[in-house]
């Protein structure tokens, strides 16, 4: 109950910076969006309606024929971000910025909107409309929802240039990138670590030194070599960015011809990191 309570306070703040990016940046400036919103901001500068009211109704439509895609825990997370997006569209409408450089207004918009959808996918809730169909992409052909999102944002930003113009549309596609870009970094986590992959013929002594100096736990896997199929135990570890360095050296002074891979991973829980718990 207390972590239901959290997502949907976390649903809510997604949903008023989503509001406020639209309505402070996107529209002053009259740039574009994708997905749904880019709908209604079509909408609103064709026919002055209300984003917030088309926007609802859209989304509504598209949680209709879409919800068999959703969880029920996502469907109801989702059906709470409509509501508050729409509700914060219509109370921030009006809302403006002094500032008359568009460029400068498309970088904090893609921010702040990047934010805040990456606020609401984070808790596992959604804000329909395309983001149904990038779910429907990752389940299907394993796209990640960030860029399964900027795909079908940008045809529907790119039908917006006949009412935008092309430098409006330019600045709308920069945009959606920094927006994307921002979301991948809020959805797939603020806890940037490296995985070390070694192959060393002395892993006892290297997997020594990290336990003993570094205080990382090692794990061992069994290989062999393909052509000289020589068995080999094959060294995993899990370190932050700054304790690479240290490692190196640890494996340069122990085994100076020993292979090491360094991966990239965003979120790593468990005994000396984040519990998974709290996240």
């Amino acid at each position: 109950m207390k972590k239901t309570t959290k997502d949907i306070i976390i649903i809510i703040i997604g949903a008023f910076l989503f509001a406020l990016g639209v309505n402070v940046f996107v529209i002053p400036n009259e740039l574009g969006e994708g997905g749904v919103t880019g709908i209604t901001i079509i909408t609103y500068y064709l026919f002055d309606w209300s984003p917030g009211l088309i926007n609802l109704i859209l989304n509504a439509f598209l949680l209709i024929v879409g919800y068999k895609f959703l969880n029920k825990v996502t469907t109801i997370y989702t059906i709470i971000a409509v509501v508050f997006n729409s509700l914060f569209l219509h109370l921030t409408e009006g809302w403006t910025i002094a500032s008359d450089e568009v460029m400068v207004n498309a970088i904090f918009g893609g921010i702040i909107i990047g934010v805040g959808i990456g606020l609401i996918i984070r808790v596992g809730g959604t804000t329909a409309g395309t983001t149904i169909l990038a779910r429907i992409t990752h389940k299907f052909l394993g796209w990640s929802i960030s860029y399964g999102l900027l795909f079908f944002d940008l045809i529907v930003a790119g039908s917006s240039y006949f009412i935008i113009g092309a430098e409006k549309l330019m600045l709308t596609i920069i945009m959606l990138y920094i927006g994307t870009k921002v979301m991948e970094f809020v959805i797939e986590g603020l806890n940037p670590k490296k995985a070390i992959t070694i192959i060393s013929d002395k892993p006892t002594d290297i997997a020594e030194q990290v336990t003993t100096s570094m205080d990382r736990g090692v794990t061992v896997y069994s290989g062999h070599g393909y052509y000289t199929k020589t068995p080999k135990e094959i060294l995993y570890i899990v370190i932050s960015k700054q304790e690479v360095i240290k490692l190196k050296r640890i494996v340069q002074s122990t085994d100076p011809n020993a292979f090491i891979a360094i991966h990239d991973v965003r979120d790593v829980f468990g005994e000396g990191f984040i519990d998974i718990s709290k996240s």
